[in-house]
Order: C-alpha cells, then structure tokens, then sequence
C-alpha cells in the first residue's frame, strides 16, 4: 500500500469514528439513563482468553512502536488524535483552549512548548507516536476494574461519588432487576465452580490406590483348635489369638499341640502385639510358649488376661510381659491399625470380637460367638456396632465355623436352668455329680442358683475349675452366697443328698477328674450307685469315644449318667447356621473368609455365603500356612509360609517330631526286639551270646521255640560274617534285622522293631 492510500485510509477511518462518537455523545445528552454500562461479571473462560489476547496486543503494540512512521502517517496520526481531542471535550468538561493550543501548538503540563506532531506525555517527556496511540485505547477503554461486578454507571465509585466529582445518579427498576440477576448469576457460577474443585478433589482422592492388608494362616484351619492369626499391614503386625490344641490318638505320649512360631519370631520386631478374643485354651493356650521366645504385648479383656496371668505364673513370666486390659468398646492403636473391641456371646465371659480399622480397610474378626438374645450373664451381642461398621463398609470378615453344619439358631443359656431344674428335682435322694467345662462361669453359677434353691452345699474337684471359679469370684462374675462354697475335703461330712460337686473332664481327658471318678483312681471321691451325674457338654470332635468310655465305667459302677443327647443340660457357645448368616447380612463385608473349624465346617460355612448370593471368587477357604492379600480391588493368594505344629511332652518343647511318633507307633504296635552279642575285634568270631528279649512282641516263656529260632539264625549270621572277613558294624546290624525280621514275619506276620546291639572285645 503506498503512503497516499494510507493516509486516505487513516482518514476515513478517523472520520467514521468521530462521527459516531458525535451521534453517541448526543444520545447521552438526551437520554443518559440508557447509556449506562451493564458489564456482566466475566467468567473463568473470558477472563482466560483475555489474558491470551493482552500479551499479543501488546507484542504487537511493540512491533509497531519500533517502525519509524512517515511524514504522512505522522500528519493523519496528529489529525486523528485533535480530532478526538476535540470531540471528548463536551463529554469530559474540560476548560477551552488557549490560544496557543488553538494554534497548534501544545503545552505540556510543565509548561514546554511541544512541536506540532510530536505529543509531551503528562511528565513533560516526548511520546513516541506508536506509544500514543496505545494510550489513546486504554484510555477510550476506560480505567481498569475489578473482579466482580461493575458500578452501573461505568465508573469506579469512591465515597458515593463519581470519579470527575458527579453525584451517582439513581438506579432504575430494570436496571436494579439487571444487577441482582447478575449478582445471583455470579453467586451461582462461584457455587457451581467451587463444587466442580471439590468433585475433583475427590476423585483425585479415589484414585489414590490404598494399600493391602495381608492375613498368615499360622493355625486354627482344617482343625479344631490352635488358633493363631497374624495381619499385617504396611509393615505392622498384629497376632490375634494364640491357641493350643489336645493331641490326636496317634500322638501317643503327647501332651499339647503348640503351633510352629518360625514365621513370628524372625518377624518380631515388626509385631506390635497380640489380641485376645476370649480365655479358651484354644485361644490363649500357646501363650507362655510364644512368649518365652519373643517378648510381645498382649490385649485383653480383664477375665482373660486374669485366665493368662495364672498361665504366666507357671511358667515364670507373670513380672516379664506387659498386659493392657481393655474393655468391650474401648479400642487400642497397634502401629498403622486401630483394634476395636466388640462384645459377643459365648461360653465364656468377656468375650469379644475385634474389628480392625487399617489403611486398607475394615477387617472384622468374630472369634467364638453366637447371638444370645437371653444370655445368663453378661449383656447380648452388640449387634448394633457391628451393624453400623457394615453400613460404613467392611473388607472382610473372618468368621466362626465351628456349628456351620447345625442349622437354625444356638439356644440361650437360659434354657439350661429349667433343665437343671428338672434334674435336681428327680435326683433329691443322690448326690449330683456335674462335669463342665471350667471357663464355662455362667454354667457354675447357674448350678449354684440351683445348689441354693435346694439346699445344697456346692464342691468343686479339679485344678483348673478351682482356679477358674476362684477368679470368678474375685473379679465379681461368680455371686456364691456365704456358706454355700465348700472344701472338697468336707464332702463326707455331709448327707450325699445335700452336695453338688461341680468337676472337669466333660472331655474325658485322662488325667481329668470325672475320669480318675470313672476308673476308682480319685484320691477323695469314690463314685457308686447313690450318685447321679450330668456331663454339661457336648463332645468337641474327636473327643467322642473317650468320653464314651468314660460314661460306661459309670454305668458300670451304678451310677446314673445323663448327657447332652438325654437332656438339654448343654448348649453350643458357637454361632449355628442362622446366626452365621446373619452376621455376614449386617456386616456385609466384599470379601469372606471362613475360620475356626475343620475342613468340612468351613466349606460348609462358604456354602451359607453364597446361598447369600456371594460370588465364589470373594470367598477365601485357606489351610495353615497360606497368606491371603486383601485390597478393596482385589483378594489374591501368596506364598505360603512355615505354619507346623510343635508337640509338647512333658517339658520337652519341639524335642518329638514325626519320626518319634513314627517309632512310638510301631513299638506300640508290634513290640520291640532286642539281640545282644560280644565279637572278637580281631576276626569277628562270637565270644558270648547272642541274647533275644523281647518286649510288647511275643511272651518269652510261652514262645520259646521261636526265641530259639531267632538266636540261631543269628549266630549263623555273625559266623558268615567273620569268615567273609566283615567287621563292619554297619553292616553286621543290616545283616541281623533283614535276616531276623524275615524269619519273625513269616512265623508271625508281624513286624516288631529290632534294635541289634553288638560289642567288640
């Protein structure tokens, strides 16, 4: 374009501009209520594209600064700018002008002459023509406002008043309807602004992946008893319970069952403790053992711990270990988790389940429970609590399996009063005789309510049920009136119809009281035809055929027995089917994991899980040693970790291992022979013997023959030996079991174990 159409361009646009200003300028004049400025408030998208669109506006302002402009240009530029000059004045009030500014000639403010062409800004300093033009925008632009909603009538307002010093001038209706629509416009967009930051906020919060939480199956699976569970989460441990189990019958000369503490001792020093759920030996039974290894806290409600610290004395540890008593509501922090205590119904008092609040999640352990709406001490289950934990989402539950395969529900212990009731009644004339279990508090005192209503003097006969009634009564869960509590010793001071001993062995353990009774081995009772017994318990599976014995060498003494089969004398202190389903429906945790009980018990218990409508993959039925890792996405199996049994025998601790039991049985089943012999160590001849005893095989006197037998094939054997020049003992043994224990099968079709003992002289 050349420098004469510029200027014919910059012209005509000038004018156009000015005209408009003019017809603008005299519509204020007439009416200046319509000409007021509305400026919405700006959102959060305009306030963005105008910080986009200022730094190119004024890169360009910059690049056009730096060209130098022509003679033409600067003409029409110093036209254009009196022209607007000259327009403004009406609008802007300001005084006419000088004679000097009417020439031509402008004045700055310091009272410089300027050359025609060439503006002084306010400081007195020339102003470059590019620059000018700039500041002629901003200020048709007006001044700059702030966030938010703009003053009606386009000014910024100070005092009431105008910029140029002019009273405000009143709103209209339209215009006070306009602004408070703007106003709840603005309020509206800020609410909606602010929810949209929260929403984000909470999804970024969701997105953040929560850790695991990891669960050790160290005993308590596909088996009654030995109890011992160990979660872990972000590198704090926790152990909940630690239990015994009784020997099977092919442990023979066993004592206890211990579970194997390899995993927890080279982990100690991430454990923060361990949680007690109730005071069974299943439960606590292992304790002094584990302890003995690693020094850990233990929790526990005050019946349990007072149960443990009797444990601890005999073992040495009671002033050695650190013992915080909790109670049922209460909770204790373990490292990163919280452990809540729950109250729940069993056959023991302050038993409790723990509900245990980790990063990861809520993970609910019931331990032993059942739903006693009418328990005979204590308060019901607080089913409430465990409700409201469902409601606020649970992980999962770990729950009791031990009646899985009982439908319907548990009944109350108050059912065992009338039944008790009934029997005192028909047994006036005898002395009662009752076997329970000792932890069982709420059965004694129901048998003392008894004692008293028919005047009875009350006894108790067995170690473990004098320890547990006298903790009873010094912690104020046993109400024994005066005088009703009597030694052992007195009971034949009394007519038999006015006692009632309360006695162990409802299991028909061997060294138990009722069974020392059953077999005329009790030092203070002798039992016969004037005693009537009940055994208040139900047999725990594997125990039925010793207590069976045991109830026919009652029979057998005239005695009359009456059991749980008879009469209701016993109810379960487990959950039964109703119940287990009902605590999965108030608890509704994402996954289940079914424990405490054999095999059969816990499929059975995932069985009521999905006729619940649980999908299989959310069920967990684990065996000792495996590790299950828990996540609100997922639920996967680890590697499994050492999770044995350790055998107690005596004071032996771990020292009877699967070969000794191995040799136990075979001795017990075949017998044991022994050869005896001296050989020269010179050329291996017999000097004397060789001697055959026999024990647990054959009687010696009655089977001489092949006694003789025996020691003749051995002496054939030695004598092969020593001309074959064979000295090594090694193989003179091997030679002497093969070639005996072939002769004694074939004579006997057993197979005893020979044990050859050779001396060189």
């Amino acid at each position: 374009m050349t420098e004469k159409q510029l200027n014919k361009s910059t012209s005509s646009s000038a004018g156009r501009q000015g005209a408009e200003n003019q017809n603008t300028e005299a519509g204020k004049e007439k009416r200046p209520e319509l000409y007021q400025k509305i400026t919405p408030p700006q959102l959060p998208v305009q306030k963005k594209q105008e910080q986009q669109q200022r730094p190119a506006a004024a890169r360009q302002g910059r690049r056009r600064s730096t060209q130098k402009p022509s003679a033409a240009q600067e003409n029409g530029e110093r036209q254009n700018t009196e022209r607007q000059n000259n327009e403004r004045q009406p609008q802007t009030r300001q005084p006419a002008q000088t004679n000097q500014q009417a020439s031509g000639k402008q004045i700055a403010a310091d009272g410089k002459q300027q050359a025609p062409g060439k503006p002084i800004a306010a400081d007195g300093k020339q102003q470059v023509p590019g620059k000018q033009i700039a500041a002629d925008r901003q200020q048709q632009a007006g001044p700059k406002e702030k966030k938010g909603i703009r003053p009606l009538n386009g000014e910024k307002q100070r005092g009431g008043r105008q910029k140029n010093g002019a009273k405000q001038q009143p709103l209209t209706a339209i215009q006070k309807t306009v602004q408070q629509y703007l106003t709840e416009q603005a309020a509206r967009e800020k609410k909606e602004a602010a929810a949209q930051k929260s929403k984000r906020g909470r999804r970024g919060r969701q997105n953040q992946k929560k850790p695991s939480i990891k669960a050790y199956f160290l005993g308590g699976l596909n088996e009654v008893g030995k109890n011992f569970t160990l979660f872990e989460c972000e590198n704090d441990m926790v152990i909940v319970d630690c239990g015994m189990a009784f020997p099977d019958g092919d442990m023979l000369g066993v004592d206890l069952v211990l579970p194997d503490f390899t995993f927890v001792e080279r982990n100690a020093e991430n454990i923060r403790g361990i949680i007690l759920t109730h005071g069974h030996e299943d439960h606590i039974g292992a304790l002094p053992y584990l302890l003995k290894k690693v020094n850990l806290p233990i929790y526990g409600t005050p019946f349990t711990l007072a149960l443990i610290n009797s444990k601890l004395k005999e073992h040495g540890l009671q002033n050695s270990v650190k013992a915080v008593v909790v109670q049922p509501g209460e909770h204790a922090q373990l490292g990163c988790m919280d452990i809540e205590f729950i109250h729940v119904n069993h056959s023991v008092p302050d038993a409790v389940a723990v509900a245990i609040h980790s990063p990861a999640g809520v993970v609910v352990h019931t331990g032993d429970f059942k739903i006693d709406c009418t328990p005979a001490m204590g308060k019901m289950i607080d089913l409430g609590r465990l409700a409201q934990l469902g409601n606020e989402g649970v992980l999962a539950l770990f729950s009791d399996s031990t009646n899985a395969e009982r439908p319907g529900f548990t009944k109350s212990e108050k059912s065992v009063d009338s039944s008790f009731d009934m029997l005192f009644k028909r047994a006036q004339d005898s002395r009662i005789i009752i076997a329970t279990f000792a932890s069982n508090v709420s059965r004694v005192q129901q048998i003392i309510n008894c004692a008293v209503k028919y005047g009875r003097k009350v006894a108790l006969s067995g170690r473990s049920m004098v320890n547990v009634m006298t903790i009873g009564v010094e912690l104020g869960y046993l109400d024994v009136p005066q005088g009703v509590l009597i030694d052992i010793d007195m009971i034949n001071r009394y007519p038999k119809e006015q006692i009632v001993l309360v006695t162990t062995g409802s299991q028909g353990e061997p060294m138990s009281a009722l069974t020392r009774m059953a077999f005329a081995d009790h030092r203070k009772v002798e039992v016969g035809p004037g005693d009537f017994i009940i055994i208040s318990a139900r047999p725990i599976p594997g125990n039925e055929k010793t207590i069976g014995n045991v109830i026919d060498e009652l029979m057998k003494r005239g005695c009359r027995v009456v059991y749980e089969s008879m009469y209701e004398v016993h109810v379960s202190g487990h959950a039964c089917q109703e119940e287990l389903k009902l605590m999965q429906g108030i608890v509704k945790p994402k996954y289940f994991i079914p424990v405490h009980g054999e095999q059969k018990m816990l499929r059975k218990n995932a069985d009521l899980s999905y006729a619940m409508g649980r999908d299989p993959k959310d069920v967990f039925i684990g065996d000792n040693g495996d590790v299950v890792e828990l996540n609100e996405d997922y639920m996967k199996r680890l590697a499994p970790v050492p999770a044995g049994r350790i055998l107690v025998d005596g004071l032996g601790v771990g020292d009877v291992g699967s070969i000794v039991l191995r040799d136990r049985k075979h001795l017990a089943e075949d017998g044991l022979i022994v050869v005896v012999c001296t050989i020269s160590c010179t050329d291996g001849h017999i000097i004397s013997g060789p001697d055959v005893v026999s024990r647990g095989f054959v009687y010696v006197r009655e089977s001489e023959p092949l006694i003789d037998e025996a020691r003749d094939l051995v002496s054939s054997v030695l004598q092969e030996c020593a001309e074959n020049r064979i000295h090594d003992w090694g193989t003179l043994k091997t030679r002497i079991k093969d070639e005996l224990s072939r002769l004694l099968y074939n004579r006997t079709r057993r197979s005893p174990m020979i044990l050859p003992i050779i001396m060189e002289v």
